[in-house]
């Protein structure tokens, strides 16, 4: 019970990093970069994917087209205001954004931002292991011969391994993608 629960938690961990190493822009236009952007749609926040259709005519712009077109306003309020950088243009039935290319400067502080983003990940991985190793030690004052539990940290040790490894690729693909011009 332990094992699979702690198998868990860790896969959790890596679809938690590579969730965050999509919003970490790579110059290219991709709709998912605009996730983390709500719109004020009727007095509510709103995800702006449910109120428009985003989509890249090419590789470095996106086109926002609002389903009310009321709302062309309160979408360009809300991406100035997010932290993404982009100048939204206006041209009364879409919006367009331009992704500016990014420098080698940008581009070496992106490959930070993501590195930190996978420890953090490999962090959470670690926690896992130290909580069920301690759950192991409990049910070893409580009757568990040593054998089992000294085998259930092993796995435990190959889980941590193993998903940790996936961490370690995905930042080598994010990398990659950043670095690419």
């Amino acid at each position: 019970m332990y094992l699979d629960e702690a198998k868990e938690l860790m896969q959790k961990a890596v679809d938690h990093t590579a969730a965050e190493l999509v919003k970490i822009r790579a110059g290219k236009a991709m709709p998912n970069l605009l996730d983390g952007v709500f719109v004020n749609y009727y007095g509510s926040p709103t995800p702006l994917s449910q109120v428009s259709s985003i989509t890249t005519p090419d590789a470095r712009t996106l086109a926002i087209k609002p389903f009310e077109r009321s709302l062309i306003s309160e979408i360009e309020k809300a991406i100035i205001n997010s932290d993404l950088g982009l100048a939204p243009q206006n041209n009364g039935e879409i919006i367009i954004l331009t992704i500016p290319a990014l420098t080698e400067e940008r581009r070496l502080q992106l490959v930070k931002n993501a590195k930190a983003e996978c420890e953090t990940g490999k962090i959470s991985i670690r926690s896992v292991r130290k909580d069920t190793n301690e759950s192991l030690r409990k049910l070893q004052k409580e009757g568990a011969s040593e054998d089992d539990i000294k085998r259930g940290e092993d796995q435990v040790q190959k889980f941590t391994d193993a998903f940790s490894l996936k961490i370690d690729e995905l930042f080598t693909k994010k990398e990659v993608d950043i670095m690419k011009v």
